[in-house]
């Protein structure tokens, strides 16, 4: 579980890398998935967080996702402000859907 994690923070914020979703998703989804996999992390769980974290990430910076350059086009918001409040927001999806998610999980019995 250790390993999914860093796996999961790495895939995650890697995403600054990325000017595009969709390019970050072809160039890491499957090889994330294979290590996690290889390590023992559970295959349902660890496909599910890695899809979860591919729509997730998109706030996080003004250029990776679609709508993002639209909101900031118009100036209200400076791109450090964006950059800090991406990363609160980042740290608060992760605790629910990490923390609060796989407790979920867990008494549904999914893994």
């Amino acid at each position: 579980m250790v390993a999914l994690l860093v796996l999961g923070m790495a895939y995650f914020y890697s995403h600054y890398l990325f000017a595009s979703a969709t390019a970050h998703v072809s160039a890491m989804y499957a090889a994330f998935l294979a290590v996690s996999l290889t390590v023992g992390a559970p295959g349902m769980f660890t496909a599910l967080m890695l899809a979860f974290f591919s729509n997730l990430f998109g706030s996080i910076t003004h250029y990776g996702f679609g709508p993002a350059p639209i909101l900031f086009g118009p100036g209200y918001v400076s791109e450090g402000k964006w950059w800090a409040i991406g990363l609160a927001i980042s740290i608060i999806n992760i605790i629910i859907w990490l923390g609060v998610g796989s407790l979920w999980w867990k008494l549904l019995g999914l893994w």
